[in-house]
């Protein structure tokens, strides 16, 4: 796997643990997306009279690559900006509950918020105990939050605080069969973990791309079930809409039509999915999660305190994990990391115990697991 490190555009000098935040693009990648940029500036026309066709090609490679069909799937700027849409969509009413849990993104505990304000329903964070311990003992704790009230079921699938994965088809199946709504933030999930998204059931999935699969920045895709397709409305009133019902066709109009913008990322899809099929991504993603395996046994064995989860199964994350850290002031410590050893990482504080979120892409190895353990150790 440090073979693929040269196929990175990384500063040399630098180590990124934080792959989770913001990632990086392979050259191959960032290349084939300057080159739409600069085809894009020379006829702009002619590019543009190209865009619908390339589009399709883009969704139909996604499809195939996260199990759903391409008129499923829309393409978006990111999570946040995608998940908005069945947030502000959805007529929820006084009375109503959105069950959420205590791991989720503050940026989308904050847009719930927001519209539970405007509209007078509940949104609800159930605490989930931890250590986690079984997929089927998760599902039965997020259900201890469920009334006859619930009409939303909002989760991550891999949280950004905590880096479990949550099991999600499961919740699906049983909301479904509940009559319950399922929007599910994947903003981690692609590239991360293989998906079937007609198999995980959830009513509407997003997920970014410019994360773990390889894409430009602003490259995500938000997928919805053709049975609830019609509930979207448009973010951005424009040209798309129509003034009667919408079926499958204006849902990709009202998530895309945003006038004009830049859409040369998600044109980047098709070279971002070879790319990782060249390079056996399958193997990669496997290698990352016994490197990311290694990196908590090491930091659970500093600190003497152990995962959220069983330490000795790591199913419960893939690329992405979260370890214990001796406590110390870590702000300090990642300013510390930051400008003494060139090492950019994500702490966390939880319950009043600190670590730290270390995210595996392939471009890191064992060799940096234990720089970044041993900076850790001099640091505390």
């Amino acid at each position: 796997m440090s073979s693929l490190r040269n196929l990175y555009q990384i500063d040399p000098t630098f180590t990124l643990f934080n792959n989770g935040s913001v990632g990086t693009v392979p050259r191959s990648v960032f290349e084939t997306f300057v080159s739409l940029e600069q085809e894009m500036e020379f006829h702009p026309g002619k590019f543009w009279g190209k865009m619908g066709a390339r589009m399709t090609e883009a969704r139909t490679m996604m499809g195939e690559y996260m199990g759903t069909a391409p008129g499923n799937i829309s393409f978006i700027v990111n999570t946040t900006a995608g998940l908005n849409f069945p947030i502000r969509s959805l007529q929820l009413a006084p009375g109503d509950e959105v069950l959420s849990t205590d791991h989720e993104y503050g940026a989308l505990n904050n847009a719930w918020q927001f519209m539970a304000k405007q509209r007078g329903f509940t949104y609800i964070n159930h605490p989930i105990r931890t250590p986690v311990t079984t997929r089927e003992a998760f599902v039965d704790n997020l259900w201890e939050g469920v009334t006859p009230r619930t009409k939303v079921i909002f989760l991550s699938h891999i949280t950004s605080p905590t880096a479990l994965i949550f099991p999600v088809d499961l919740v699906c199946q049983r909301a479904r069969e509940a009559g319950i709504m399922t929007v599910i933030d994947g903003a981690h999930a692609p590239g991360q973990l293989p998906l079937n998204l007609d198999a995980i059931g959830a009513d509407f999935y997003v997920g970014n791309l410019h994360k773990w699969s390889n894409c430009p920045k602003g490259t995500a895709i938000m997928a919805a079930r053709p049975e609830v397709q019609h509930l979207i409305d448009p973010v951005i009133i424009g040209w798309p809409w129509h003034d009667e019902p919408a079926d499958a066709k204006h849902y990709l109009d009202y998530v895309e039509g945003m006038g004009t913008r830049d859409m040369c990322g998600f044109l980047t899809v098709p070279a971002a999915l070879r790319f990782m099929q060249e390079h056996h991504w399958d193997e990669v993603r496997a290698e990352c999660h016994e490197v990311a395996a290694y990196a908590q046994r090491r930091l659970c064995e500093l600190s003497g305190r152990p995962p959220l989860h069983p330490a000795d199964d790591t199913s419960w994350f893939s690329q992405m994990c979260v370890a214990p850290v001796p406590n110390t002031d870590i702000g300090k410590l990642s300013t510390r990391l930051y400008e003494h050893y060139r090492m950019e990482t994500a702490m966390w504080n939880r319950d009043g115990n600190n670590g730290i979120r270390i995210s595996i892409q392939a471009y890191l190895d064992k060799n940096d697991v234990d720089r970044l353990v041993d900076a850790i150790s001099e640091s505390v």
